[in-house]
């Protein structure tokens, strides 16, 4: 149960440290959020919880593939803001992303890539 707690404050921290500095630079805090942290580590709680080497490749793999259908939601969330305001863009760019990660999907799974 410890081991869980700890995973869940050092996670948390992360994000928290990166909204703190966020508030302070735009583009400081957007760099920080671009880096692949979560899923760093991600891939060490994998690591140190003793999964299995492929467990491991295969998240990194899949994060890859889920990471490029939500990338648009990056230039939709601006757009939207001062049209719709805050919780409706959001909304909208969930809404958005998951028919970008369907659409993505049923694309990439010509490609012989099965993503769900």
């Amino acid at each position: 149960m410890a081991w869980i707690i700890t995973k869940y404050l050092l996670t948390a921290g992360m994000v928290i440290f990166i909204s703190e500095v966020a508030k302070r630079s735009d583009r400081l805090g957007g760099f920080i959020a671009a880096l692949p942290l979560v899923t760093l580590l991600t891939l060490v709680w994998l690591y140190v919880e003793n999964q299995p080497e492929e467990k491991i490749a295969n998240h990194a793999y899949y994060t890859f593939w889920y990471v490029i259908p939500t990338l648009p939601m990056f230039l939709l969330f601006p757009y939207l803001l001062p049209k719709l305001g805050f919780w409706m863009t959001i909304g909208a760019c969930v809404m958005a992303t998951v028919v970008c990660i369907g659409l993505f999907t049923l694309l990439m799974k010509s490609f012989g890539i099965h993503l769900i």
